[in-house]
């Protein structure tokens, strides 16, 4: 007869072989029979603990949001507006999603999927009601939150179109932040600000070292190892 152990024991085989397959190979060519043979499990028992594959992708998404805006709060520091905190922690998920394939892939999917959408909104409102909240008196985190909803939407397609020579990265950092502090009330003024602080940065040596200590974290929290070929991903 299995135990709680035992069912703890099997999630946490999934749960890395997952994890590792949706970086090495993407979220949509992972397959579940590919899942339960490398994880050295009963199909039965995958499905006993996950109703789909989207339910682990919930459960990943748990781990990458964890410390978002973290590294911008710190790029940022104490002595400037929130907006740049938002400005840099958004310019990074954008760019990540250009240093690597796979990575695009999740976070689409994130972005796009209701239960992780969801995750989003919910993690994500409190922080918007904090850096925008002077802006719209009286509002209350529920308004952020379907405020949340039409900037993420944003946020995703312009994370799903890949940037080239026609549509280089600062262009669509650009347009994204312009479109996003309109939305937030942000007066022209400092919207030229915060575009020219951006524009300082190396925002993809940042997002490069962003995506490394992901990669870092991922392999200590679900106990993996990616092959360095995975790891240097497709950076261009």
């Amino acid at each position: 007869m299995s135990t709680r152990k035992d069912g703890i024991e099997t999630k946490k085989k999934i749960l890395t072989v997952c994890v590792q397959l949706f970086l090495e190979q993407g979220y949509k060519q992972t397959t579940i029979s590919q899942i339960v043979k490398k994880a050295g499990v009963a199909r039965g028992s995958f499905q006993n603990l996950f109703s789909t594959k989207d339910a682990i992708l919930m459960e990943l998404v748990g781990t990458m949001f964890s410390g978002q805006f973290g590294v911008a709060k710190n790029i940022v520091g104490d002595n400037m507006s929130p907006i740049y905190t938002y400005a840099v922690e958004t310019a990074i998920q954008i760019t990540l999603t250009e240093l690597n394939e796979n990575l695009r892939e999740i976070y689409i999917e994130a972005y796009t999927m209701p239960e992780t959408a969801e995750y989003i909104y919910v993690h994500t409102t409190s922080e918007l009601k904090q850096i925008f909240g002077s802006n719209f008196p009286g509002y209350t985190e529920s308004d952020f939150y379907e405020m949340e909803i039409g900037t993420s939407g944003i946020m995703r397609n312009y994370m799903a179109r890949k940037c080239d020579i026609h549509f280089p990265l600062d262009h669509k950092l650009r347009r994204f932040l312009t479109a996003a502090m309109r939305v937030y009330k942000v007066p022209e003024e400092e919207q030229a600000k915060v575009l020219a602080f951006i524009r300082l940065l190396d925002i993809r040596a940042i997002a490069t070292e962003v995506m490394y200590k992901l990669f870092a974290m991922l392999e200590m929290t679900f106990d993996f190892k990616l092959s360095k070929d995975d790891e240097e991903g497709e950076t261009r």
